[in-house]
């Protein structure tokens, strides 16, 4: 197996993972918000900053429907991930080779 076929598979299998999971996750607040409601003190709790961003809450804004809204706020998290991810290897696998002796610049 060549490694763009890899690579593409590995792409699709993630994709479907992040999409499929996080539209069977569970609808129930996460372990901090349970034991912060178990305790009492899950009033006290403020908005955070990002509360009114476009993923806030694991949700996507505008999709009425919970579970699809899930799903897509997960593929858009694993995107996110992978491009900023992938320029930083970029960056730091060009900046390695610029800095072997021997290496010419300009040969592209």
């Amino acid at each position: 197996m060549n490694r763009r076929t890899f690579f593409a598979i590995g792409v699709l299998l993630t994709l479907l993972l992040a999409g499929v999971a996080s539209y069977y996750a569970s609808s129930h607040p996460d372990g901090l918000e349970y034991v912060a409601g178990q305790t009492g003190f899950g009033d006290s709790a403020e908005d955070s900053a990002t509360d009114d961003s476009p993923l806030a809450d694991y949700q996507t804004e505008g999709v009425e429907d919970e579970r699809l809204s899930g799903a897509l706020a997960g593929l858009a998290g694993v995107g996110l991930v992978a491009l900023l991810g992938g320029a930083l290897f970029w960056t730091l696998g060009r900046r390695s080779r610029a800095e072997e002796p021997g290496t010419d610049q300009d040969d592209g």
